[in-house]
């Protein structure tokens, strides 16, 4: 590291991550009061250069948004709807085995599925869905549900205790968890941004359930509304402990909040700035020395974005994602979905070399199936 472009007040910071020691929070805050954006950046990419060499990768996966129908109203959210809302919708396990099967003629390896806490749904349908999505193809990754989702259906559909909950989804295709549902951890900030939403004891829970499974599973943090700084880093504390004591994250994917459609105290919010974003990426990159993966998430930040943050500690840029619906419906602008060729052009423009990877961060492009179901680790064969 040319400590010559590092700002006096970062060097000592830069000193502890070359030196592969452990920052500290209040290290974390100094990080987000830098306005140097290029030291910051030369800090975090020794971070991902250390865990990832110049490899960036992406999913090939097919998003499924079963339903918006959803028993809570989070101010910040446009995605949700109750029944009798005209933008309520709810599909059929036809169609949505009808979508997968013609993403997996297309290539998929993933499909990630989430949707809102809704009020009738059956036990079977969400098993039924799981088990016809694991009879399309063996391989085909499912990752779904939040950890609300998770606790919504142990607690008022299943009717049994969480870790029976997801052994049943697993035992049913269930290969991995979503990250969806952190928000921001701080209690007084989910009161006002999502009252009746899960705790941050709660999200954490569910993970470290699962993660006790064998399991893994994807952190986030959605940030750029009425947090301030000290909250982001309290929210990355709280995920790093549990990672300390899980080892259970394959990668963080904090992604900006989307305003045009926000409402009440968060009418007034401006969507986070280039520089912010980039800045809160490279600070998570730091901090979080024991998740391995920063992603990314295109369809918040835009590709040619994303495509900078390659030099701010990211190492992947998420996936083709067929079909997003939650941030479109919240006002994003970006495309529904990438091609591979849109990603891999990326991420060569940006000076890395672009691999697929699967839903656990390895690497597929030059493997087999066989090849890459002989190497995969015991603790991550969920499905």
């Amino acid at each position: 590291m040319n400590y010559q472009l590092i700002p006096k007040e970062l060097r000592p910071i830069a000193e502890k991550v070359e030196a592969q020691q452990r920052i500290s929070e209040a290290d974390a805050l100094t990080l987000y009061g830098t306005n140097d954006l290029n030291g910051l950046g030369m800090i975090a990419n020794v971070v991902r250069e250390r865990k990832n060499g110049n490899y960036a990768t992406y999913i090939h996966n097919r998003y499924i948004n079963y339903s918006n129908i959803c028993v809570l109203s989070c101010q910040f959210c446009a995605f949700a709807a109750k029944k009798r809302d005209a933008h309520a919708f709810e599909y059929a396990i036809e169609e949505i085995i009808r979508v997968v099967r013609e993403a997996l003629n297309l290539g998929v390896t993933e499909v990630h599925m989430v949707g809102g806490l809704h009020p009738s749904l059956k036990k079977d349908w969400y098993l039924d869905l799981l088990r016809e999505l694991r009879a399309l193809d063996p391989d085909l990754h499912i990752k779904a549900f939040t950890a609300i989702e998770v606790r919504h259906l142990a607690q008022r559909i299943f009717r049994m205790p969480i870790r029976d909950t997801l052994e049943i989804l697993r035992e049913a295709g269930l290969g991995s968890i979503t990250g969806g549902g952190a928000e921001i951890f701080d209690p007084v900030v989910r009161d006002q941004i999502c009252r009746g939403k899960e705790t941050a004891t709660e999200w954490l829970d569910v993970h470290r359930t699962w993660h006790s499974m064998g399991c893994r599973s994807t952190c986030t943090m959605l940030y750029g509304h009425i947090e301030t700084l000290a909250h982001r880093v309290d929210h990355l504390r709280h995920l790093r402990e549990l990672q300390d004591e899980t080892s259970g994250f394959t990668g963080f994917v904090p992604f900006a909040f989307e305003p045009s459609q926000s409402h009440g105290i968060l009418a007034h919010i401006k969507r986070a700035s280039a520089f912010e974003q980039l800045r809160n990426l490279a600070v998570s990159r730091i901090f979080l020395d024991n998740i391995d993966h920063l992603t990314a998430y295109w369809v918040s930040l835009g590709l040619p974005l994303a495509q900078v943050s390659l030099s701010y500690g990211v190492d992947d840029l998420h996936g083709t994602i067929l079909e997003e619906k939650i941030f479109h419906m919240a006002g994003a602008t970006t495309p529904q979905q990438q091609t591979v060729a849109a990603l891999e052009h990326a991420i060569r423009e940006a000076g890395r070399e672009p691999v697929q990877r699967d839903s656990h961060y390895r690497h597929i492009s030059s493997r087999s199936s066989a090849e890459r179901s002989a190497s995969a680790p015991a603790e991550l064969a969920c499905a």
